[in-house]
């Protein structure tokens, strides 16, 4: 294998669904308060990072937020699959021809970088039938708060998995937010920003990635950036 080519999720894979009404339930029924979820920014970040700036923001405690985390990932995880059959997310354009023809690529491994929590990441895509393209290979928001960590944990994992050390520039970490670009590149790995989210091209442009992407509709095009030789 040479290629590592690990997808954000959110706005790179997919959009919609409940995550935010569960995410909000889960953190009324924990803590009392969901903060200010309606107006704040998601994207990019962490769950656990989310999590801290919403109860942060509405006072309260550091001790009370960490000893209530894992309570909350529980009525998180919970409330997503209770709501995900009726609300299911929705695949973005041109997602699953790439997947498919990534995935028969026997120099291609497929895995996902993204602030989700694992299982959280696994419900998602589960809901509409994507995470067969995936393994346990990435990193994920339940392995750590900071989103530019999470390069090396995918990495390390990948070596661990699939028995191949992948040099940082023989991945490529795939995202719609300038957040996603910036982990990439705290990550030593190539980047490829694609606006299917809530980024247009020229702010994405700005953020200094290998590429941009308007979308993957163009299959040839994207398998040509993603499997850029270095």
């Amino acid at each position: 294998m040479r290629h590592l080519i690990l997808f954000d999720i959110d706005g790179t894979l997919v959009r919609g669904g409940p995550a935010r009404r569960a995410f909000q339930t889960a953190l009324s029924s924990v803590f009392g308060t969901a903060g200010e979820i309606d107006g704040h920014d998601f994207s990019g970040k962490t769950d656990p990072q989310i999590a801290r700036e919403l109860l942060q923001a509405a006072g309260v405690e550091e001790e009370v937020i960490t000893r209530g985390i894992p309570k909350l990932w529980e009525g998180y995880l919970e409330e997503l699959e209770a709501r995900l059959p009726a609300e299911p997310m929705t695949v973005l354009p041109g997602v699953r021809p790439l997947l498919e023809h990534l995935s028969r690529q026997e120099e291609v491994a497929l895995g996902l970088l993204t602030g989700n929590i694992v299982e959280g990441a696994r419900l998602k895509l589960g809901s509409v039938g994507l995470d067969r393209f995936f393994s346990s290979v990435g990193g994920f928001g339940s392995d750590s708060e900071v989103r530019d960590h999470l390069p090396a944990v995918a990495l390390k994992r990948a070596a661990q998995e699939l028995g191949v050390d992948f040099p940082p520039r023989s991945a490529v970490v795939v995202g719609d937010t300038p957040r996603d670009v910036a982990c990439g590149r705290y990550g030593g790995t190539r980047t490829v920003a694609v606006a299917t989210g809530w980024h247009d091209v020229e702010t994405l442009e700005a953020a200094g990635p290998d590429h941009v992407l308007e979308s993957f509709h163009r299959l040839e095009e994207a398998l040509q950036v993603l499997l850029e030789e270095d």
